[in-house]
């Protein structure tokens, strides 16, 4: 006798797939308030909205976090490490992109 998941049937995301296949989300928190997000892991959900549940659940337990953050997977689009070279190198000789022009004042706060 085999057992079946009744829930796996019936839960489909936005894309159609059953459980087994979930699209795979990026989670990144932002711990405190003016920091960045930060990458925290990954999980596998039916859609967004369910996505951001379970990152809310696995990744902020503690009350560490002030905003949360899920991205699919497949949309997000990186350059490679073997680019680095080809990517970065032109702005180096781009010194007006740099503030090595003038003082920052020592009362100016944060810099």
């Amino acid at each position: 006798m085999t057992e079946t998941n009744p829930g796996a049937a019936s839960a489909k995301g936005n894309s159609g797939s059953t459980r087994g296949e979930w699209p795979l989300y990026e989670v990144f928190v932002r711990g405190k308030r003016g920091l960045n997000h930060v990458h925290v892991g990954s999980l596998h959900a039916a859609d967004d909205q369910m996505a951001v549940h379970h990152a809310r659940d696995v990744y902020t337990r503690r009350n560490e976090g002030v905003s949360l953050w899920v991205v699919r997977a497949s949309d997000i689009t990186a350059s490679s490490p073997d680019e680095k070279d080809p990517m970065f190198a032109p702005s180096g000789d781009k010194v007006y992109r740099h503030p090595t022009f003038y003082d920052i004042p020592a009362d100016v706060p944060h810099m």
